[in-house]
């Protein structure tokens, strides 16, 4: 019917500056391609550093109709999206739930997102803080990785990378918020923003030789968070 899908590499932004290479200024010729009467819509997408499925619509009605389902679907305490992360560590448990409040705060000359674990009610009122909650489950895990199946119940930028840090397991990739894991006698704890500068991920030898990268490649390994499945009404 009206739908396309897609699957999206990471680092293609869903909208860009005019000129700027972006999912939205490649909706025209990808219409001409398909020979598709109608505009095409983006429905629900991955984040920028994010991979994996694009749901497109070339109905307006359609459109709203699941972007309103998917929100709902959410405040039902459902789980629409699901995704897949490689993470550098292994969660303590094998399946749990991650659930904190959220917000942007300044860092210097950007602005970055930082868990609030104990958030107040008038931050909450004023929605500077949101309460987020990801559902995680260990699938499998291998030399000190683990392969993660994520389902978020809320929706904030950047939480799914943020959550997992938390786990003291960040994203293969993740140069933004790794850098707040850090290791003491090759146990993991969590450093603060404030104390822990954003840098390019440290990954060990062992892994580095596994991936076949050299320390000054590092900078180029994208971020391992794929969305994988999407539930349709």
């Amino acid at each position: 019917g009206a739908l396309l899908a897609l699957s999206k590499p990471p680092g293609l932004p869903i909208l860009g500056r005019p000129g700027d290479l972006s999912l939205d200024a490649l909706l025209p010729a990808l219409r001409r391609r398909l020979g598709l009467a109608a505009e095409l819509h983006v429905v629900k997408a991955p984040a920028r550093e994010y991979s994996g499925l694009v749901l497109l619509s070339s109905c307006y009605h359609t459109t709203k109709k699941l972007q309103q389902f998917f929100t709902n679907a959410r405040q039902r305490g459902q789980y629409p999206a699901t995704y897949r992360a490689i993470t550098v560590g292994v969660p303590a448990e094998v399946e749990g739930e991650i659930c904190t409040g959220l917000c942007w705060q300044q860092q210097g000359d950007r602005a970055m997102v930082v868990p609030v674990p104990a958030p107040g009610r008038r931050s909450l009122a004023r929605k500077d803080v949101k309460i987020t909650l990801t559902h995680y489950r260990v699938l499998s895990a291998v030399g000190g990785c683990a392969l993660l199946q994520l389902q978020p119940r809320t929706a904030f930028p950047e939480q799914l990378q943020v959550h997992l840090t938390l786990l003291l397991c960040p994203a293969l990739g993740d140069h933004e918020h790794s850098s707040r894991v850090g290791r003491v006698l090759g146990v993991p704890f969590f450093l603060s923003p404030e104390t822990a500068p954003t840098r390019t991920q440290v990954l060990d030898e062992e892994l580095l030789s596994q991936l076949g990268l050299s320390p000054r490649q590092l900078h180029h390994l994208p971020l391992h968070i794929h969305l994988q499945e999407l539930v349709l009404p």
